[in-house]
């Protein structure tokens, strides 16, 4: 058993860590992480103590010079779980999908895995990630098919390394997944990471990062589109612990049909050590019918005041009447001028992604839902 901190926290920096589930308690849905998530949906993984089903197959094309996929046992953990499904999830999940980035190695294309959930009971996976030093790479992991999953992948970025992370679940309508990522930035290093949710019955997404040396920087991206009674939840905790890092939170997401709810929770924590820190968070959603629901909570921290700069925004607001009547007075349909100011309001978030199929494939995604609920 390992536990770094004792319950209940007054600070974001004394929560809970084990890898122990049996040191996490019942949850019954009051605790403020779980609040807004609909428990009864998660299945098997809120009550288990294990998990024994088969997790979701792992598929890769020809891999680029300097890049390797293996499966492998007893890697490190960067990741501590801050809570009981993520602690399930490293004592169930067997073997690690190991993708490793040789030091210096920029290679040309993005590295494309894919996670393919084949149904049955609930599951547990580990993926990890490594860039070695000075490397510069994409990784893009698409995540699809059916699951009951709860996975953790960890992300450690080498001294000046760089690194572009895309994270796509595109699950089926059926599938219900908790998922914590964890980023590791070194000295110098940078990662953008571009998170977009576009399918299952509940997606539960949390994303920490912290950093061991000066001049690290973060970025977090984030598209989520939610049709009728889907549940996507986005939390995040940028832990800034050492002097001079950056980061930059941004989400953004689109709502549609009853009983559609997306969360976003921001934290930001900047620790009295990490003097000079540089951050922002913001979360904009757009309701696009009566009946979707979206919780957006930023939260700062601040231990020092010798910080470069802080600040946070949210904003939620309902379809702009007055941009689609701008677009059909110069003869555009209002089913295309529709999709254009949807495709406007993720476009910025997108275009951050360097694959253009994919770029392309998500915009076909977004105005199918549209044409679903027939906008």
């Amino acid at each position: 058993m390992t536990t770094e901190a004792i319950a209940p926290p007054s600070t974001k920096s004394q929560v809970l860590r084990s890898f122990d589930v049996t040191d996490f308690p019942a949850l019954n849905g009051l605790e403020e992480e779980w609040r807004f998530t609909p428990l009864k949906r998660l299945r098997d993984l809120v009550t288990a103590t294990s998990l024994s089903g088969a997790a979701p197959a792992v598929e890769h094309g020809d891999l680029p010079a300097g890049v390797t996929v293996s499966t492998a046992d007893g890697v490190e953990p960067v990741l501590t779980p801050f809570d009981r499904v993520s602690a399930l999830a490293f004592g169930a999940a067997a073997g690690v999908t190991l993708i490793e980035v040789a030091p210096e190695a920029e290679p040309a294309e993005a590295v494309v895995i894919r996670l393919v959930g084949k149904g049955g009971d609930a599951a547990a996976a580990r993926t990890y990630v490594k860039v070695g030093a000075f490397a510069k790479a994409t990784i893009v992991l698409e995540q699809t098919g059916s699951v009951t999953l709860a996975d953790n992948v960890e992300v450690v970025i080498g001294d000046s390394a760089q690194l572009t992370f895309v994270t796509l679940a595109e699950w089926d309508h059926d599938a219900v997944q908790a998922q914590h990522v964890k980023f590791r930035v070194g000295r110098d290093a940078r990662v953008q990471h571009v998170q977009v949710t576009l399918g299952g019955d509940l997606v539960r997404q949390f994303t920490s990062v912290e950093y061991t040396g000066r001049g690290g920087d973060a970025e977090l991206w984030g598209v989520y589109f939610a049709t009728s009674g889907q549940h996507h939840e986005h939390r995040q905790l940028v832990d800034h612990s050492v002097p001079d890092c950056r980061s930059y939170v941004g989400y953004r997401g689109a709502l549609q049909g009853s009983s559609a709810h997306t969360v976003w929770v921001g934290d930001v924590l900047i620790r009295a050590a990490a003097t000079g820190t540089d951050t922002y968070e913001i979360n904009r959603n757009l309701l696009l019918t009566d009946g979707a629901r979206a919780d957006s909570v930023p939260n700062l921290e601040i231990e020092t005041g010798e910080i470069a700069g802080a600040g946070h925004a949210s904003a939620t607001g309902r379809f702009d009447d007055e941009q689609l009547f701008y677009l059909m007075a110069r003869g555009i349909p209002e089913p295309e001028a529709r999709k254009l100011v949807v495709r406007g309001f993720f476009a910025e978030l997108i275009n951050k992604i360097p694959v253009e199929a994919l770029r392309e494939r998500l915009g076909d995604a977004i105005e199918a839902r549209l044409a679903e609920a027939g906008q």
